[in-house]
């Protein structure tokens, strides 16, 4: 797995061994960046359910100013950490560890509007998205109150649908059922 575009394309990333961690592919990433185009130069973000950071650092990549990787598994954290490094070194620039956060993101959530963001990328454990989107939409809809144009990237199997009250897929990336796909969420 590596930075699919953008200054540190190339640079790989590192993810635990086992199956804590999912990481997003680089065709995933690669479509879900080449849609968003010019509206990751200079954005905030946020990486919630980060794994090995692979959405943030591939915004980074692309020109994103700055962002938020939150993750809660100790094993995933180190190697987060690890690739900010190597993709800081990259990017010729410090990409602060402070900006990885070991916390459950649903508590997280409770404070994130003190950060607003321009993107967020959501990419929960797939058996835990019935529980998790419930209660992280409400939540995204008050942090992101006064980022009005705030997308949502949420990763999902193809075969999942979601509706989140007052929240409207503007767009969908992926090849379909049974395949990870990632929805475009605006308020709507």
């Amino acid at each position: 797995m590596r930075i699919s575009g953008g200054i540190a394309r190339g640079v790989p990333l590192e993810a635990p061994k086992g199956d804590a961690v999912r990481p997003a592919t680089d065709g995933m990433r690669q479509a879900v960046f080449s849609s968003l185009g010019a509206r990751v130069a200079g954005a905030v973000f946020w990486d919630l359910f980060a794994g090995s950071g692979a959405y943030g650092l591939e915004a980074l990549s692309r020109g994103a100013e700055s962002g938020v990787f939150v993750e809660r598994n100790p094993k995933a954290l180190a190697c987060l950490k690890s690739n900010l490094r190597a993709v800081g070194k990259s990017l010729g620039r410090d990409l602060q560890p402070a900006w990885a956060v070991q916390a459950d993101v649903l508590k997280w959530m409770q404070s994130a509007g003190e950060e607003p963001a321009d993107l967020v990328f959501v990419d929960p454990p797939y058996e835990m998205i019935p529980d998790v989107a419930p209660e992280l939409f409400p939540r995204l809809t008050l942090a992101l109150a006064s980022c009005p144009d705030a997308l949502v990237l949420f990763e999902m199997p193809g075969e999942l649908n979601l509706s989140p009250e007052g929240w409207t897929c503007v767009k969908r990336v992926g090849k379909g059922a049974h395949q990870p796909t990632v929805a475009c969420f605006r308020r709507s």
